[in-house]
């Protein structure tokens, strides 16, 4: 893990997340939390990794991702901490 986001600031924010029970807590802390267009990024990113993560195509006319964002996410993917990998595995069950 990047020492650049392991801040106690970070732990904080993911202890206050785990927090979290239910969808609707969810949407009501993250509300708060970030922006719309803040909100809007992560979800597409999000389900941008999810469609490459199926090997779906067509993942800029779908998600409206710009060739970056997907370039990005790709690269995280099959390069970064495996953390996408373990939330699909662990939403598949």
């Amino acid at each position: 893990m990047s020492k650049k986001i392991k801040t106690e600031a970070a732990k904080r924010l993911f202890q206050a997340v785990l927090t979290l029970e239910t969808e609707e807590e969810c949407f009501t802390f993250f509300e708060d939390l970030c922006t719309v267009n803040e909100l809007e990024s992560l979800a597409q990113r999000f389900e941008v990794a999810s469609m490459l993560y199926d090997k779906h195509t067509e993942v800029a006319d779908k998600t409206g991702a710009s060739t970056a964002t997907i370039s990005r996410v790709n690269r995280s993917l099959n390069y970064g901490s495996d953390g996408y990998d373990m939330v699909f595995k662990r939403m598949k069950k």
